[in-house]
């Protein structure tokens, strides 16, 4: 039986346990008090990060000289996580790995770390997100207060669920969506709901207290609109749903570009450092050849496919984008953190969506500000197997005008993104067809070594068939 502070349900009196909402009103002081304690704790450190990103993006845009140490960059936080962090290097992986398989308690140094390698990655201008650092240090400063309050194994899960809650929403500035994110993230078609309350109050006090902490740091979260919204008729619903599969195929390809990137550095390079710093002379080599009409006059540099790219999210909501720029994105972000640099997946995967749905709407009689904004999100909800939490997302950033299309391309896009993720230990609960029913109870990665040997045995059979 779970405890806390030294207390049972077995300590109480009998005819308490019989008034079944007494437990219920100890449970809610329990987790309003870690709650507190851990989104307190998260969204100030989110704030703090959010200024550091804000200061490195800054600092780069006014000293692009910067983007040719980038080799030196990679080699210093490469080395930072091979001699300092080879416990930590799985990210948020090792979240999932907790909460499903529990091991030992996250080491709280993960959250430094992953904020510092962040920030380089984007001062010296790596493609990369936010959501993963803020992720882990959420679920690395929640998972310190098991030891605190002496919690067992299913409050340790409950613990760090609300701490990648926390992360989540404290970086987005989307509460809702971040509570149901945590719930949804580390199980692909299942919410387990013992976590809802801690999960949700985590994610409340964490958004609150970013919005708090970094209103005095000049931190705001970037506002997105979407000023017409049709009604929702029989064509346009067949117009969501192709988008939807458009974004979905589009979620499985940046998935597949991140694990086939990170193999191709980890089987070709086996001392780790070098990993990014070899990754760091190809991308500083990218950037000159993209910007060969300036030649080498690195002021005029444009490093729109590079860093966050939130400018370029902005833009897609009121301007048509090029065929090619979600393709750039998915290329230099996902080789970018398979080289071994760090930061989050998920801002890329809005710029992704964002420009792939703003260039749909060339062909899809929709308007474009609302291609760009199911985009933003159904990429993502492809991409991260979350389609609750990118519709509530969506709903949130959005507003509710657009929730219907909002929700079709998400659902939609989490259906054709098949079993692939950035999460490679997300565990399939229920399968998104009955043809992969055989997968149900497998992590990711373990059934993509199933599959790989199933094609071996398929070609060794036909081998043995034609001799």
């Amino acid at each position: 039986m779970a405890s806390f502070l030294g207390y049972t349900h077995e300590d109480l009196p009998d005819w308490v346990k019989k008034v079944e909402q007494f437990p219920v009103v100890l449970y809610i002081l329990k987790w309003a008090l870690i709650g507190t304690l851990v989104g307190g704790l998260t969204g100030i450190g989110s704030a703090l990060f959010l200024w550091g990103l804000h200061w490195a993006t800054e600092w780069r845009e006014l000293h692009k000289w910067i983007i040719f140490a980038l080799p030196v960059g990679g080699f210093l936080i490469g080395a930072c996580y091979y001699y300092l962090g080879q416990d930590v290097v799985k990210g948020n992986n090792q979240l999932l790995d907790e909460i499903t398989k529990p091991n030992r308690i996250i080491p709280l140094k993960m959250a430094p770390l992953v904020t510092i390698a962040t920030i380089a990655t984007h001062l010296f201008g790596g493609s990369a997100g936010r959501e993963g650092t803020a992720v882990q240090m959420g679920g690395a400063i929640a998972d310190q207060f098991t030891k605190i309050f002496k919690l067992d194994k299913y409050d340790r899960k409950i613990l760090i669920i609300s701490g990648i809650a926390a992360g989540f929403s404290s970086v987005f500035g989307t509460p809702l969506a971040g509570a149901i994110f945590g719930l949804e993230v580390y199980i692909i078609g299942r919410m387990r709901y013992e976590a809802i309350f801690p999960s949700f109050f985590t994610a409340i006090i964490a958004n609150y207290a970013t919005h708090t902490f970094g209103h005095h740091l000049g931190i705001t979260h970037t506002e997105y609109h979407i000023p017409i919204v049709p009604e929702m008729t029989l064509q346009n619903l067949s117009l969501c749903v192709v988008a939807g599969i458009a974004f979905g195929l589009t979620g499985m390809l940046f998935s597949k570009a991140c694990h086939y990137w990170g193999g191709l550095f980890k089987s070709k390079i086996s001392y780790a450092p070098l990993r990014p710093v070899i990754g760091g002379v190809v991308l500083a080599l990218g950037i000159v050849v993209v910007n060969y009409n300036h030649g080498f006059d690195y002021s005029n540099y444009d490093l729109k496919y590079f860093g966050l790219g939130v400018p370029t999210i902005v833009a897609a909501f009121d301007t048509q984008m090029h065929w090619y720029d979600f393709l750039m994105k998915t290329l230099t972000t996902s080789f970018t953190l398979g080289a071994g640099f760090k930061g989050g997946e998920v801002t890329p995967l809005f710029y992704i969506g964002s420009t792939l749905g703003s260039f749909l709407s060339n062909h899809i009689s929709l308007p474009v500000a609302l291609l760009a904004g199911m985009g933003f999100v159904g990429v993502f909800s492809g991409a991260t197997n979350t389609p609750m939490a990118c519709t509530m997302m969506g709903i949130e950033l959005f507003g509710a005008p657009s929730a219907v299309f909002i929700a079709v391309a998400c659902i939609t896009a989490y259906m054709f993104s098949g079993h692939t993720s950035i999460y490679s230990s997300q565990i399939v609960g229920s399968p998104k067809n009955q043809v992969k029913e055989n997968e149900k109870g497998n992590t990711l990665s373990e059934i993509e070594v199933i599959r790989e040997a199933e094609k071996k045995h398929l070609k060794n059979r036909e081998k043995g068939e034609k001799k």
